[in-house]
C-alpha cells in the first residue's frame, strides 16, 4: 500500500511528509538508549534502536501502537546480563516488535551459550540514515553493523539495513552477515517478531501461506505452551496475524532459502499479551548452517500492515 507523494510545491520541509529522525531516550530504565524515528507518511511510525541491535521498538499504524512491549520498556543494553537467571537474562529487556536473537545460537541456553545468543541488545555503529526522495521507488532508511567477536572463538559481522517506502505500510530488514573470524563458523539467526494488542485479542489467529497454524485464541490463559516450529518451503513465505476486533493485519514475508524454519511461541497470559513469529535458520533438530571465512549471507524480514 503506497500513498500518493504530496507536491513539493506545498512543502517548506519535506520532512513534514516523511522523515527519519535521530532521537536519544532519557528517562528510567531507557536513558541514553540511541533510536531512529522512522515516519513514512503512509500511517506506518516506528522507532530503530541503534542501541539495542538496530531492532522495531515501538510500530504504529494511524496512531495504534501494534508491537508488543514489555514493563522493564527498552532497556539500556548494559542493564541486561544475558547470564543471568540461568543464562535466560535477555528476557529481563525482552521488549519491542523486533528483536534479532543470534548469531551464534538461538533458543534456550545451552553448552555455555546464554538464550538467544549474544547479539540481542548489542549497542550498533550507525553508517547512515536519511530520506531517499529522488530514488525509483523514494524510501526512508538507516543502516548499521554489529559485530560478535571473541578471540578464539566466533568472528561474526551483521550489516543491517532497514528501508520503508515514502507513503507506504511496509518496511523492509535487509541483513549481511559476514563470518570475520579465523576459521569456519556456524551461525544461527531468529527474527523475533513480537506483535501485541490490539492484534492479540480474542479470536487472534496466524496464518502460514494462507494456512492456519495458530488459533483462534481466547486470552488470557493459565500457561505458556512451548514453541512450536515447522519447516517452510518455496520461494517465500508469509505468516500473517489478524484479530477480529483489529483494523489491520500483520504480514511477516521472507525467503525459506536461508530462513528454513518458522518457530511461533506465545505468551498471553494475564497482564502479558504477546505472540512470536519467528522465521529461522534451522529447525531445532537440524544442524547449523556454516560459513567459510570471508563467505557471506543475505537474510531478512518484510513486515507489511494493511486493512483487515
Amino acid at each position: 500500500m503506497t500513498a500518493t507523494l504530496p507536491p513539493r510545491r506545498l512543502l517548506g520541509d519535506l520532512r513534514q511528509h516523511a522523515s527519519v529522525r535521530r532521537i536519544v531516550l532519557d528517562d528510567g530504565p531507557e536513558r541514553g538508549v540511541r533510536a531512529l524515528a522512522f515516519s513514512t507518511g503512509g500511517g506506518l511510525d516506528f522507532w530503530v534502536l541503534s542501541d539495542r541491535s538496530f531492532d522495531i521498538g515501538p510500530l504504529w499504524w494511524r496512531g495504534v501502537q501494534l508491537g508488543w512491549q514489555s514493563p522493564a520498556g527498552f532497556r539500556a543494553a548494559a542493564l541486561t546480563e544475558r547470564w543471568d537467571d540461568d543464562g535466560r537474562g535477555v528476557e529481563r529487556g525482552f521488549s519491542g516488535m523486533l528483536v534479532t536473537c543470534g548469531l551464534d545460537h538461538v533458543r534456550r541456553g545451552e553448552n555455555g551459550l546464554p538464550l538467544h545468543g549474544h547479539l540481542p541488545y548489542t549497542p550498533g555503529r550507525l553508517l547512515a540514515y536519511g530520506e531517499a526522495w529522488d530514488a525509483e521507488e523514494p524510501h526512508l532508511f538507516c543502516q548499521g553493523e554489529m559485530t560478535e567477536f571473541r578471540i578464539g572463538g566466533e568472528g561474526l559481522r551483521l550489516v543491517r539495513r532497514i528501508e520503508a517506502p515514502i507513503g507506504g505500510t511496509v518496511l523492509h530488514v535487509l541483513d549481511e552477515l559476514e563470518n570475520i573470524g579465523p576459521a569456519p563458523q556456524e551461525i544461527a539467526v531468529l527474527y523475533h517478531v513480537n506483535p501485541g494488542f490490539p492484534l492479540v485479542d480474542d479470536g487472534t489467529t496466524v496464518t502460514l501461506d494462507g494456512e492456519r497454524i495458530l488459533g483462534p485464541l481466547a486470552p488470557p490463559e493459565l500457561e505458556t505452551p512451548p514453541p512450536a516450529w515447522r519447516g517452510v518451503g518455496g520461494a517465500s513465505a508469509t505468516a500473517t496475524i489478524a484479530a477480529p476486533a483489529c483494523p489491520v493485519v500483520l504480514e511477516t514475508r521472507w525467503r525459506p532459502d536461508t530462513l528454513p524454519c518458522l518457530q511461533t511461541w506465545r505468551n498471553v497470559r494475564h497482564n502479558i499479551g504477546v505472540i512470536g513469529i519467528e522465521p529461522c535458520t534451522a529447525a531445532p533438530d537440524a544442524p547449523k548452517p556454516k560459513l567459510a571465512v570471508g563467505e557471506k549471507i543475505r537474510l531478512g524480514v518484510t513486515l507489511r500492515l494493511r486493512p483487515s
